[in-house]
């Protein structure tokens, strides 16, 4: 059973394109560059008129909202009562842009699209988009350019799902289907639904492993055939194994009895003898495993 796991394994990682498309990372949900323009504007973040008026917004409200009256803040703040009335009446400071730098155009407006194509291709770095947009014509200054991007840095993204491993796969695929988990089973099927070759390995390994627990060795050669039918070059290499010394696998998965025992003592005697570096003979280890 340790070998048709290790076969598995080494079709699993032959069909790791398939675990890739099953569990392909999912790209980062970003929201489009033209509702990110129109949520920046007239008011984006960054601009300095905007950020001002925000600023002083938060702090006359913080002061109102601790019980200090208009005249107070105007004296603690500094501003005209005008202002301090302005900021004060106003439910949220987006209601306070006026003024004709809202829509105004700026040196980067005709450059926005390539901007947008390129951070679409993979370009995020803003001093080398900068240090593009200037070959191409482009005369202001890299604040504005970086002030631009900053919403596309922003954005939500969507977490990205990792393909398991091939190791991950096989253990799935050798774990009684009734003891798997129910998130695991579902992965497992979704990966046995976009790959038939991982499909037919599965159903190879649960039959070889009701073969084996239901002691129905007489279905071996029908297995072999079954396998031999299918395109699983580390599962042929398995059978070869299988079949070189066919008897005794179909007396294994057929006769209650079986060589474990002696296996456990061939392992202890090996045991022993590495102890002894070699440097002992027969007679020695015979004493030490009988007398032990």
């Amino acid at each position: 059973m340790r070998n048709l796991g290790e076969a598995a394994e080494r079709c699993v990682s032959q069909h790791r394109s398939c675990l890739r498309a099953s569990f392909t990372e999912s790209a980062p949900e970003k929201v489009p560059f033209l509702a990110l323009a129109e949520k920046g504007s007239p008011w984006p973040t960054g601009h300095r008129f905007a950020d001002r008026t925000r600023a002083k917004h938060a702090a006359v409200h913080a002061l109102l909202a601790a019980g200090h009256s208009r005249r107070s803040v105007q004296r603690q703040l500094g501003m005209t009562y005008r202002t301090v009335q302005r900021l004060a009446d106003a439910a949220r400071p987006e209601d306070l842009f006026q003024g004709q730098w809202q829509n105004r155009q700026t040196k980067l407006d005709d450059f926005k699209p390539y901007l947008q194509e390129r951070w679409a291709e993979g370009c995020t770095n803003a001093w080398n988009l900068w240090g593009e947009i200037k070959t191409h014509g482009y005369t202001g200054g890299y604040g504005a350019v970086r002030a631009y991007l900053q919403p596309f840095r922003t954005s939500p993204t969507a977490p990205a799902a990792r393909p398991p491993s091939p190791r991950t796969v096989t253990g799935w695929i050798l774990t009684h289907p009734d003891t798997l988990p129910e998130s695991e089973y579902l992965k497992l099927k979704s990966v046995l639904a976009d790959c038939p070759e991982l499909d037919a390995l599965t159903g190879h390994v649960r039959a070889f492993g009701k073969m084996l627990t239901q002691l129905q060795g007489d279905q071996l050669p029908q297995w072999i055939g079954a396998v031999r039918a299918d395109d699983l070059p580390s599962l042929h290499t398995f059978v070869n194994g299988l079949e070189r010394d066919l008897a005794a696998v179909t007396a294994c998965l057929t006769l209650p009895r079986n060589s474990g025992i002696v296996e456990g003592h061939v392992n202890r005697i090996k045991m022993i003898k590495r102890q002894m570096y070699g440097r002992a003979g027969f007679g020695l280890l015979r004493k030490r495993v009988l007398l032990a």
